[in-house]
């Protein structure tokens, strides 16, 4: 892988539409309410440390055992004797199969708990570690993509349901802004802890070795099963209206298709910033590589730092729609900007940009989910947040191939980041000039 109104985000943790919870035999009719999830709590006393933190940490280990590949990919390309490019296919892989996960996920997110669905997405994490680094052929590699791709997509709408359920209005954007740091924070562990492990003991017990911490958090977070898995709805239907009934919300409702073409941007400009800063700072702008890693570096800290930031702002002053709005016409000035780079550039005017775009591309995630889970309430969380998840993980399969193929065409880096700015400067002003809606899914329609 976020429009509130003017005056300040609708409380996401109020109780949800429905009536109350019906007996869950079957599919309900079109016409007819589905079953409920269940009543959310009356009014959240505080912030629900163990749930943020649980899945916060869920989250950041999955991520790190995706990203491992990518880190490991010289080695392990050296030893399977293929291209280290190919770790491109792996990772297009665990993100096409983590689409499927996510809309597929809200049903099993109601009958089995969010809590225990966190633990089948670590689950799968492990599993791909295991089988990548015990098979070590290109086959099984390829394989265990697939297996970690099956969880990976339901770890934000299984998180979304508990936080949106349990988050007192005024620290919603915050909590969730915080529980988003999960992905850079993988990244970053994957970067800082495989290489050293790699040299110590080779690519392979240095996947294995993860398997430690997440074992140790499988079991804490069954401690947590009882307090937040308590409103499960065993009986009830795994995909009431069909499997794909999550993404007819984006035709249904107007703010979340507008909330989900953002998101497909945004993401897709995220990874067109952060996966072709390096070499088109090496091989185009002529700075050597330890600047090139320095400005990646940059970006992924501020990234790191906005959604924390922009999180608590929109808690207090200023509506979330607005901020991503505004995120989008910073982000496309950056990218106009960096196009423009060259080895004339003084290195604190590069990092200063790269911050800018880390900041923007890579920092609206926290408001992004948490606008989601106001746009579904607390009943429909999963859901709407499951249509997010797609679209971020749709952009981030797309637009880097699309950059690609627009270099490739022109022969220029600077035409690739302008349309990158078109795309971007258009989705924010989308958000700026419209207003949010107070319609919410139906929850007997969203059902189905």
């Amino acid at each position: 892988m976020s429009a509130a109104p003017e005056t300040g985000p609708e409380p996401a943790a109020g109780p949800a539409p429905a009536a109350g919870p019906a007996p869950a035999a079957g599919p309900a009719p079109a016409a007819g309410p589905a079953p409920a999830a269940g009543p959310a709590p009356a009014q959240p006393a505080g912030i629900p440390h163990g749930a943020l933190y649980g899945t916060l940490a869920v989250q950041t280990l999955c991520t790190m055992a995706a990203f491992s590949m990518s880190v490991a990919a010289p080695e392990v390309a050296a030893e399977l004797g293929i291209p280290g490019s190919t770790v491109g296919y792996y990772i297009s892989m665990v993100y096409g199969f983590g689409m499927i996960s996510a809309i597929g996920s809200p049903g099993f997110i109601h009958r089995y708990g969010p809590i225990r669905i966190n633990q089948y997405c670590l689950l799968t994490a492990m599993a791909s570690l295991l089988v990548a680094a015990l098979g070590g052929t290109v086959a099984l590699i390829a394989f265990s993509a697939f297996v970690i791709g099956t969880g990976y997509g339901a770890t934000a709408p299984a998180s979304s349901y508990i936080l949106a359920r349990r988050t007192p209005p005024g620290v919603v954007n915050f909590v969730f802004a915080i529980r988003q740091t999960g992905v850079p924070l993988g990244g970053v562990l994957a970067g800082l802890v495989v290489p050293p492990l790699l040299l110590a003991a080779g690519w392979r017990n240095a996947l294995l070795a993860e398997l430690v911490p997440m074992t140790v958090l499988l079991i804490l977070l069954q401690w947590l099963r009882g307090a937040y898995d308590s409103d499960r709805a065993p009986g009830r239907p795994l995909f009431p209206g069909g499997p794909l009934r999550p993404l007819r919300l984006i035709v249904e409702v107007a703010e979340l298709r507008l909330l989900s073409i953002v998101s497909f941007v945004y993401s897709g400009s995220q990874l067109c910033f952060g996966a072709f800063m390096v070499v088109y700072l090496t091989e185009r702008a002529g700075f050597p590589l330890v600047s090139a890693g320095l400005g990646l570096a940059v970006y992924q800290v501020a990234a790191v730092t906005a959604r924390i930031v922009l999180g608590w702002v929109a808690d207090r002053w200023v509506a979330p729609r607005v901020l991503l709005g505004a995120q989008g016409v910073i982000m496309a000035a950056a990218a106009v900007v960096t196009g423009f780079f060259s080895a004339d550039w003084p290195l604190p005017a590069v990092l200063a940009v790269c911050a800018v775009a880390g900041a923007t591309a890579s920092g609206f995630t926290g408001l992004a989910y948490a606008e989601y889970a106001r746009i579904g309430g607390p009943s429909r969380a999963a859901e709407v947040t499951s249509v997010g998840t797609f679209a971020m993980f749709l952009g981030v399969m797309v637009m880097p191939s699309l950059f690609s193929v627009v270099i490739g065409v022109t022969g220029s880096y600077a035409a690739a980041f302008d349309a990158v700015a078109v795309v971007a400067v258009l989705c924010g002003a989308a958000l700026l000039l419209s207003r949010p809606t107070p319609r919410r899914p139906q929850p007997g329609r969203d059902e189905q």
